[in-house]
């Protein structure tokens, strides 16, 4: 079987694991009891030359599970209405399936192991992904279950900023105050984040001489 290069080296990059951003809206804080209302992942790849760049948003509006909580503050926030006629939204079971199959797919075609979640605040979202897992009794999760990558981390390293839309900025990306809050605004953001702060490591190493990866 032929691989690519690039597959090779995402691969090896991450310890046969692929980066795989999520970001989830909720009816709160508690993943045991709150409701998971949106899902949104980012793939990533690597080109060529070895630099990061994510792929299109998969995501998904999700039912509220039966006996949720849904906490007023978190929805205001949010803007989300889980009784809109609109939603289209998907039982949690259909909503990981519908998020997981891409990401099987990007982790075969990366000849990785499986998926790490990256996040901002990445134990909150882990939180929520696993909650679902075990309330849906889901058996093919893609993600690594407790091991995780977080910008919160990784922007205050790289750019003094622990604050996605500061880190962002700070990045030298805009942020549009008006989209946050939305599961793919927020993936697709972080995801542009976490690939700048590889690609930046991966720019130091090369000028240093470093033998890149």
């Amino acid at each position: 079987m032929n691989v690519s290069s690039s597959a090779l080296r995402m691969a090896q990059r991450f310890r046969g694991f692929l980066p795989v951003i999520v970001d989830v809206e909720t009816g709160g804080f508690d993943s045991e009891r709150h409701a998971l209302l949106e899902i949104a992942a980012v793939t990533v790849r690597m080109d060529e030359d070895g630099w990061l760049h994510p792929d299109p948003a998969v995501s998904t509006h999700v039912e509220a599970f039966p006996g949720s909580l849904l906490d007023p503050r978190s929805l205001e926030v949010t803007g989300i209405d889980p009784t809109h006629p609109l939603r289209f939204a998907l039982p949690e079971k259909e909503a990981l399936d519908f998020i997981f199959k891409p990401v099987r797919a990007a982790a075969k075609a990366a000849e990785c192991q499986r998926a790490i979640l990256v996040g901002h605040n990445a134990a909150f979202d882990l939180g929520f992904l696993n909650a679902a897992i075990r309330r849906t009794d889901h058996k093919r999760s893609p993600f690594h279950p407790f091991s995780c990558f977080d910008t919160v981390t990784l922007g205050g390293l790289a750019y003094g900023q622990t604050v996605l839309s500061r880190a962002v900025e700070a990045s030298g990306r805009s942020w549009d105050a008006r989209e946050a809050h939305s599961a793919v605004y927020d993936s697709e953001r972080t995801a542009e984040l976490f690939c700048d702060v590889v690609n930046r490591w991966r720019s130091l190493e090369t000028r240093a001489g470093a033998m890149p990866i």
